[in-house]
């Protein structure tokens, strides 16, 4: 009986309370990363241009944003876009002609390659394009700013 109503608690929270959507964004240009929201901090290191990362908190002209890594630091927003990508996860990943495991190949790419999200598909699968011009679908859980 106390179980069936723990669950009741926690489902009527669940329904109740407000969804967290992630916020990632892409550098627009290489650019510093800081241990504080201050170009007077101690900058940690460069953040590649293209690179995918989740904006944790912002303040004035800051973001503080979480890497592909885990790692937590601090950039300035004029620096952050709108333009989504996603970093390749898996050691090497598939890129499909269609969101299907028996579709044609059309590329391959390695761990940590940038690659432009254009749309999710059905079944787990996200439309992408490499920055030769390639497009394809690969399965969401490979890469890493979704």
């Amino acid at each position: 009986m106390a179980t069936r109503r723990f669950l009741a608690v926690v489902t009527v929270l669940a329904a109740t309370s407000p969804a967290f959507a992630l916020d990632y964004r892409s550098v627009t240009e290489a650019a510093p990363a800081y241990d504080a929201p201050s170009a007077k901090s101690k900058p940690l290191f460069v953040v590649l241009a293209g690179t995918p990362v989740e904006v944790v908190v912002s303040l004035d002209g800051w973001s503080k944003v979480r890497d592909g890594k885990g790692d937590l630091t601090w950039i300035e927003k004029k620096h952050l876009s709108d333009r989504r990508t996603v970093m390749v996860r898996a050691d090497r990943t598939q890129v499909r002609a269609a969101a299907d495991d028996k579709a044609a190949l059309t590329f391959e790419a390695e761990r940590d390659v940038v690659l432009e999200l254009l749309e999710a598909a059905p079944g787990g699968w996200v439309k992408v394009k490499h920055r030769d011009g390639q497009t394809g679908f690969l399965k969401a859980p490979q890469v890493w700013g979704l």
